[in-house]
C-alpha cells in the first residue's frame, strides 16, 4: 500500500515533540486527538524520547465510543495505541521473522496485568501489516499509511480501527473514586491525612481538583508531630490555608517537577487575598527536589502515588507559609555594608598569607631603600657640581 509520509529531521524540530500539534494538522484525527488530551495521554507521549502512535481517524473511533466507557477506561484502550518503540513504514515491513510483540504505554506504565499490554505486529505481506492486542488473540486493525515520521523519535501511523482488548476495556475507577487519605494513611502520612479528615471543607477542595489535575505534598508523620504545637495555635481559617498550601491544582509527575523550577501556586493561593499569595519555590538539585518557603526548605523523599491526573509526594517537613509565620531574623537581616567591606579588605590584605611582623619588616626595608636612594642622588649632584 502506498504511503504518504511527512519526514521531520531532528534539526527542524528543536526540543520535544508535541503530539497535539502534530495531529492538529490532520482534521481526520480530531476525535483521536481530543481523547489523547482529555485522558492526559498527550502529556505522557510528549515526555517520551521514542514513541509510535497508532492513530485512528474519526470514523474508526465510533466503535470505541459506542461502548460508553469511562474516560479512565478509554485512557487504557488508547494507551494500547502508543508503542514505546519507533516504527516507521519501512521498519514495519522489515520485522524479524515477520512478527513482533511490542510494549505499549498500557504495559509500560504497569496498568496492564501480566503481558496484556503488549501489541502484536505482523507483516501480512503484499504491503499489509496487522495489529492486535496480545490478550485479544486477533489482528483486528490494519496499517493504512505513515502520517509523520521523525526518525527514531516519534512516528505517527494511521490504522483502520481501535485495538480490542478485554483487559484495557475493563471498568477502571477514576482517581476521584480512590480514597487518597487512605493511601496517605497506609504510606506514612497518617497524621497529615487525619488533619485533612478533620477539615471536611479542605478535604472536599482536594477531592474536587483530582479529575482535572492535582499534586499533593504530604509531610511524614514525624514532621507533623513536631509541628502540631504551631498548628494548634492557628485559627481555623489559618489551619485550612496551611493544609491547602500542601496542594496544587496541576498534575505534576516527578519529571515535570524537575522541569518546573520556580514559583508555584497552591490551592491556598486561589482563595487568598492580594497580599497573601501562599506560594513557594521549587528547586531541582540533580535527583533531589526541594520546596522552599521563606520559613523552611522541605525535600521530596518519595512518591506515594503517581497516576495522572493525581500525584502524591512525601516530604520531610511541614511547609510553613510566610503569610502565617514570622520569617527568621537571621534570614531577614542583611549584613552591614561597612562590616562586609572591612572583612573583604582584610581578606584581600591577608591573601598572601604574610604575618603582621613580616609586613612591618617589609615596610621598614622599603623606607631604608628610599633613604639610601636619596643619599646617592645628593652625592651625584655634588660630583657634577665639582666637575663643572
Amino acid at each position: 500500500m502506498a504511503t504518504t509520509t511527512t519526514t521531520i529531521n531532528a534539526a527542524d524540530t528543536p526540543g520535544t515533540h508535541n503530539i497535539t500539534k502534530i495531529l492538529a494538522q490532520y482534521p481526520q484525527f480530531s476525535t483521536f486527538n481530543h481523547y489523547l488530551t482529555a485522558t492526559h495521554l498527550a502529556v505522557e507521549i510528549n515526555q517520551r524520547q521514542t514513541i509510535t502512535v497508532l492513530a485512528v481517524e474519526n470514523s474508526g473511533m465510533a466503535s470505541l465510543l459506542s461502548k460508553h466507557l469511562s474516560l479512565y477506561t478509554i485512557k487504557n484502550v488508547l494507551s494500547l495505541h502508543v508503542l514505546v518503540d519507533y516504527f516507521g513504514a519501512k521498519k514495519l515491513h522489515q520485522i524479524t521473522h515477520g512478527t513482533a510483540l511490542v510494549s505499549s504505554m498500557f504495559q509500560a506504565t504497569g496498568a496492564a496485568p501480566g503481558t496484556t499490554g503488549f501489541v502484536n505486529i505482523t507483516d501480512l505481506k503484499a504491503g499489509h501489516v496487522g495489529f492486535g492486542a496480545q490478550d485479544s488473540g486477533t489482528l483486528d486493525s490494519r496499517f493504512v499509511k505513515s502520517v509523520v515520521e521523525h526518525p527514531y523519535k516519534i512516528s505517527v501511523i494511521q490504522v483502520t480501527s481501535t485495538l480490542a482488548s478485554p483487559e484495557a476495556e475493563a471498568p477502571t475507577p477514576s482517581p476521584s473514586q480512590l480514597n487518597f487519605t487512605t493511601l496517605m494513611t497506609k504510606q506514612g502520612c497518617k497524621k497529615f491525612a487525619d488533619l485533612l479528615l478533620a477539615s471536611p471543607d479542605v478535604e472536599k477542595t482536594f477531592e474536587g481538583e483530582i479529575d482535572t489535575g492535582l499534586t499533593i505534598f504530604c509531610p511524614v508523620d514525624t514532621a507533623v508531630s513536631a509541628f502540631m504545637h504551631k498548628f494548634k495555635n492557628l485559627t481555623k481559617d489559618q489551619q485550612s490555608s496551611l493544609l491547602m498550601y500542601h496542594g496544587t491544582a496541576v498534575y505534576n509527575s516527578f519529571s515535570m517537577l524537575k522541569m518546573n523550577n520556580g514559583i508555584m501556586n497552591t490551592l491556598a493561593t486561589d482563595t487568598a487575598t492580594k497580599n497573601h499569595l501562599y506560594k513557594y519555590t521549587i528547586q531541582d538539585h540533580g535527583e533531589t527536589i526541594t520546596l522552599k518557603t521563606k520559613i523552611v526548605s522541605a525535600t521530596v523523599t518519595g512518591t506515594l502515588f503517581d497516576e495522572q491526573p493525581l500525584a502524591i509526594y512525601i516530604i520531610n517537613k511541614v511547609l510553613e507559609p510566610r503569610e502565617l509565620f514570622k520569617v527568621p531574623e537571621v534570614d531577614a537581616l542583611a549584613p552591614a555594608p561597612a562590616t562586609k567591606d572591612r572583612s573583604a579588605s582584610s581578606t584581600a590584605d591577608d591573601s598572601d598569607g604574610s604575618s603582621d611582623d613580616d609586613k612591618a619588616a617589609d615596610a621598614s626595608g622599603a623606607e631604608e631603600v628610599r633613604r639610601i636612594g636619596a643619599a646617592v642622588a645628593v652625592m651625584v649632584a655634588v660630583v657634577l657640581a665639582v666637575a663643572i
